[in-house]
């Protein structure tokens, strides 16, 4: 008598807790601001960071339209990096950087809500990538050879002290 009551129970229970965790799973990621990239004209990009493996492999995935002034760096070590739009929802600038110069920009990349989709990048390595919103990138002057000098705002490891010097 029982077991078609909790059966009931849990079927109901599962059907309201399935679609709360299908849109919790489909959430944008909007990760805290912890650098910023200060440009000659002294505009200063406030950059989220996506540098855990998970956060960027979902990127900008879902995200609406990024405000002027704002983007996501994803930092690498040298790599042939490659870009893709999968379920991002609006156009965005790729700046590629090796060395703290830009190397390639790949501008108003084209979204792309199902696979297979293009990717974008240079044939030469990189160590990061910061994606603004579509025509970002030229509204800000940022050209192949720009400098790229992204410093943390907020070090997720403490800096070291200064070694005391000895007489």
């Amino acid at each position: 008598m029982w077991m078609p009551t909790l059966r009931r129970c849990l079927l109901s229970l599962s059907l309201v807790l399935a679609p709360a965790a299908l849109q919790a799973k489909e959430a944008p990621q909007h990760l805290p601001i912890e650098a910023e990239w200060c440009l000659p004209s002294g505009a200063c990009i406030q950059l989220e960071v996506a540098d855990e493996q998970h956060e960027q492999a979902i990127g900008l995935q879902l995200r609406g339209p990024l405000p002027p002034l704002r983007g996501m760096w994803f930092p690498f070590e040298d790599a042939l990096l490659r870009f893709w739009m999968h379920r991002t929802p609006e156009p965005l600038d790729m700046v590629f950087i090796n060395d703290n110069r830009v190397i390639a920009i790949e501008a108003n990349t084209t979204p792309c809500p199902r696979l297979p989709c293009r990717s974008y990048g240079p044939d030469e390595p990189g160590d990061g990538v910061v994606e603004l919103a579509a025509g970002e990138a030229q509204r800000l002057g940022i050209t192949v050879g720009s400098a790229a000098l992204i410093r943390p705002l907020n070090p997720k490891q403490p800096a070291r002290p200064a070694t005391p010097a000895r007489d």
